[in-house]
């Protein structure tokens, strides 16, 4: 593998690309062990198998990654490696032989996602749509250079293909099927922002909600990284965001990708997670009667405008009252924790009074 990741890492990167096939790689491989490597025929079948799962799978992680209870990996050093495993954070009791085979694992990992960990781009993140059938994997990177101790830390987020549909949400008792059947109306009819913290089911919530919208309905949905997929629906695209690295000057990021989105002729808008000054023209499409959609971390249901809000005036020349006030436009606000639906409120619009918004929870 540190001769796969140094001299013959254009062979890697063609089979990645497509260039070679998968048998001509592997072939090139035996070859690579025979001319190398004393080994005896037996041997180099084992070498080649374990070459193989290394190549198209990720080695020692594998297991965690096949496990369909593990929806994220963290990887703090080479000995410690923790997964989080229904909403519980434990060891994954799976480590790396010593610093070296972790530190040529991030070299590989990098290598095969075609993304460069140099001291210019020590913080990488990036998704592989391919290696695995059952999830996307989402990867988040920093190197030595800028960690207080000397490994790199390595966070892997496991979105499902199959994602779970609202039918599979009440069933799990995310929310009972009466609230379900209010989410779906009300979703269809105005626009929703879903709120809570990490890993509280607001991206689970919001992929479930949006394959319950009819075909005739076009879509688009701006992301930053690849975790909202459609099964079924006929007219949804998909953006996602592209962040420069090293000499690159290219990048699109969300703010960017949603005012072209504004453009592409849509019925309903979505943003996958709130991040940024991508706030203002979402606030913006939602104020002239598009149906929008996103999530966005807040602590309660009613910190979620005064949220989406701070981001907005990252952009805006609107005042935060007048920006306050364009918020009722979003007439559902959904909270959650823990993977479960907490509160629901409907949009009663401005209080000139109070000088705030006016919201009924309905759940």
């Amino acid at each position: 593998m540190n001769d796969y990741t140094t001299r013959k890492q254009n062979s890697l990167i063609q089979m990645k690309k497509g260039i070679i096939s998968r048998s001509a790689f592997l072939e090139e491989a035996r070859q690579y062990i025979t001319e190398y490597f004393e080994v005896t025929k037996k041997e180099e079948e084992e070498l080649i198998v374990v070459f193989e799962q290394y190549i198209f799978g990720y080695s020692r992680l594998s297991p965690l990654i096949d496990d369909k209870s593990i929806s994220d990996i963290r990887i703090v050093s080479h000995d410690n490696i923790r997964v989080k495993r229904e909403g519980k954070r434990m060891e994954g009791k799976i480590t790396f032989g010593s610093e070296k085979e972790y530190r040529q694992f991030i070299d590989y990992v990098a290598t095969k996602n075609q993304v460069n960990i140099s001291n210019m781009n020590a913080i990488q993140r990036f998704t592989d749509t391919e290696s695995h059938p059952d999830f996307i994997l989402r990867f988040t990177v920093s190197m030595p250079l800028v960690n207080t101790y000397k490994e790199p830390y390595l966070c892997i987020r496991k979105v499902p293909r199959d994602f779970p549909e609202m039918k599979d949400l009440i069933a799990r008792k995310m929310l009972d099927r009466e609230t379900a059947e209010l989410l779906i109306q009300r979703f269809r009819q105005g626009s929703t922002l879903i709120c809570g913290g990490n890993s509280s089911g607001k991206t689970t919530l919001l992929n479930a909600l949006k394959e319950t919208l009819p075909d005739n309905m076009a879509i688009l949905v701006a992301q930053q990284a690849d975790e909202l997929t459609t099964k079924y629906h006929p007219d949804m695209m998909f953006l996602h965001s592209l962040p420069g690295s090293g000499e690159s000057q290219i990048s699109y990021d969300l703010k960017n990708i949603s005012i072209a989105g504004l453009t592409m002729d849509v019925d309903f808008f979505i943003i996958g997670e709130v991040k940024g000054a991508e706030a203002l023209y979402l606030l913006n499409a939602a104020y002239t009667g598009q149906i929008c959609a996103a999530t966005i971390h807040a602590p309660s249901a009613d910190k979620a405008p005064n949220k989406l809000v701070d981001y907005a005036m990252y952009e805006s020349r609107y005042s935060r009252n007048e920006l306050m006030k364009m918020m009722d436009c979003f007439q559902t606000l959904v909270f959650m924790e823990h993977y479960r639906v907490k509160q629901i409120f409907a949009a009663k619009g401005w209080d000139e009074r109070k000088g705030d918004l006016v919201y009924e929870r309905i759940r």
